[in-house]
């Protein structure tokens, strides 16, 4: 099946022997070059495997950010407390917000996050709620410290992921975003939720710090045995967005790596997912707002359709009296219904650090619904 670059191979192999050569900057060069070559002729060859994946008409997908609380400073965090709120949720507030959340009918996927959410000293007892309330799916995105105990709290049959963030494939990398000491941490949760039984994916967000660390991503992922991998964009908001010293964003040009990546993943057994992000002038640009069900829930009670906007009171609604009720006008779901040639509204807005124009001010792409996502299945 992938005949058409067996010819860079032995290049490759010659190339990685003389990468401690003195001319490193050269052989670097010739490196990217041919594992660019290399990559892309995979794409060409799996150009079935990749898709893009539709927004989920009848399904309804709840991010619950049961507390904003964290253990470590991560360079990328969105946590904002003056607008998400400081407190932890208590337990039986969760379920009655789980509830009015819950779709009677269509599947309800439900992601508990935070700040780190195995802080919540009752996130057991939120998981075997849902799972009694019939969410269809119950994922937790964990930094892989998994405090309290919840590795022995909750069986694997009642969790489907545990959805671990790491941001580099050695501590080096990783610990320049996320804190001294978390690689180590990580990869030890990791390990310990893989010898349980719990099933663990990946997430990696993708920024100026870290990009040229992902191309070592599939190899990491094949050797500490996790088959399912999430590829993020960075989001200029919370931490991120207060450091304006540091452009994190990715041009088109560099974004262009991480269909690359993926594809050497999938080649490993690994089911690959990442944002779209950028679209062609031609390609049609739609809003997950405006034709599927995703709502972001923060501690304060605000809910939000679009992670864009959650550094402003744009909330779509509230939480009162643990009812969910839409909030008045002017809010993000106004901006939703405005069609520009830029793509995405909110992201020209609030980060158009990652768009470009012509001569003439014409934007030269689109940038996606932050929610539309390819994929690359093994």
């Amino acid at each position: 099946m992938f005949h058409c670059f067996r010819w860079a191979v032995p290049t490759l192999q010659i190339l990685n022997i003389t990468r401690t050569s003195r001319n490193q900057e050269e052989i670097d060069c010739l490196y990217d070059f041919f594992v660019t070559k290399s990559a892309n002729f995979i794409i060409d060859s799996q150009i079935d495997m990749e898709k893009t994946v539709a927004f989920q008409k009848n399904a309804r997908n709840i991010f619950f950010h049961i507390l904003t609380r964290c253990n470590l400073k991560c360079r990328h965090c969105y946590i904002n407390p003056q607008h998400h709120g400081k407190q932890t949720l208590p337990v039986e507030t969760v379920k009655k917000w789980l509830k009015a959340l819950v779709h009677e009918k269509n599947a309800s996927n439900l992601i508990f996050i935070g700040g780190e959410p195995t802080l919540h000293p009752g996130l057991h007892l939120l998981i075997k709620a849902a799972r009694r309330m019939g969410y269809a799916s119950i994922t937790v995105d964990t930094n892989g410290f998994f405090f309290n105990h919840i590795l022995e709290k909750v069986a694997p049959e009642e969790l489907d992921y545990f959805s671990v963030g790491l941001d580099g494939s050695c501590e080096e990398i990783n610990d320049l975003i996320r804190g001294k000491g978390s690689y180590n941490k990580c990869v030890a949760g990791i390990e310990k939720a893989l010898a349980k039984g719990f099933k663990v994916s990946l997430i990696y967000t993708v920024s100026q710090l870290n990009i040229r660390d992902l191309k070592n991503m599939p190899g990491f992922l094949k050797v500490i045995g996790i088959d399912r991998f999430f590829i993020q964009v960075i989001g200029i908001r919370g931490r991120s967005a207060q450091n304006e010293k540091h452009k994190l964003q990715l041009t088109r040009k560099e974004w262009a790596a991480v269909p690359r990546v993926a594809a050497r993943a999938a080649r490993l057994g690994i089911h690959v997912t990442y944002p779209k992000v950028f679209l062609d002038c031609s390609e049609r640009f739609e809003c997950a707002a405006l034709v599927a069900e995703n709502y972001f829930v923060f501690p304060n009670g605000r809910v939000y359709q679009c992670p864009l906007g959650e550094d402003f009171p744009l909330h779509s609604y509230v939480f009162e009296g643990d009812k969910l009720t839409p909030t008045p006008p002017i809010n993000e779901r106004n901006l939703f219904q405005l069609s520009i040639p830029e793509g995405c509204v909110m992201n020209k807005l609030i980060q158009p650090g990652n768009l470009s124009y012509d001569k003439q001010g014409r934007p030269k792409y689109k940038i996606a619904c932050c929610l539309l996502k390819q994929e690359i299945k093994p």
